[in-house]
């Protein structure tokens, strides 16, 4: 399983490498464009706002794979192994819940914008719900996963 989700996350950052390489190049030659030769391309702020939104999302789920979101530690710090891997048990629940009230969510707006297309690119403006989707599914596995491993270890009586 570990293997498994280190070739995603692999995956996943070369993706956000390429969707930000691919931003950094349109939005520079949009300005050089605009500032040196009084004109520019029109699609390229289309296709970055596109572009920013699923980097957005998909470095969500980096950042939630590596464990490297915000966390405030004041009170799971004060409690004993067992009590933490408890409380952690129920705000992963939580999470997983909120997880498919985002994929539910974006996929009601993915299907009502689907047929709603950007003014320059024609690009359906539903694409952009659909990275909620997918960092919804993606991140509730994750949480499947790791509440099934805090649970083993509880029902095991490996912590104390």
């Amino acid at each position: 399983m570990k293997s498994l989700v280190n070739v995603i996350a692999k995956i996943l950052s070369i993706t956000v490498v390429a969707i930000l390489a691919t931003m950094s190049c349109l939005v520079f030659l949009n300005v050089v464009l605009r500032y040196g030769f009084n004109s520019s391309i029109n699609i390229t702020e289309e296709v970055s706002r596109y572009l920013f939104v699923w980097l957005t999302f998909l470095g969500a789920i980096l950042a939630f794979n590596d464990n490297q979101h915000v966390s405030v530690t004041i009170l799971t710090s004060k409690l004993s192994a067992y009590k933490r891997h408890c409380l952690s048990l129920v705000t992963d629940g939580a999470m997983l819940f909120c997880c498919y009230l985002i994929v539910v969510g974006g996929w009601t707006q993915f299907q009502l914008n689907l047929s709603n297309f950007a003014p320059i690119s024609g690009l359906p403006q539903g694409i952009t719900y659909l990275a909620s989707v997918v960092a919804g599914v993606f991140i509730g596995g994750l949480l499947i996963t790791r509440i099934c491993a805090n649970a083993s270890l509880l029902v095991k009586g490996e912590i104390q």
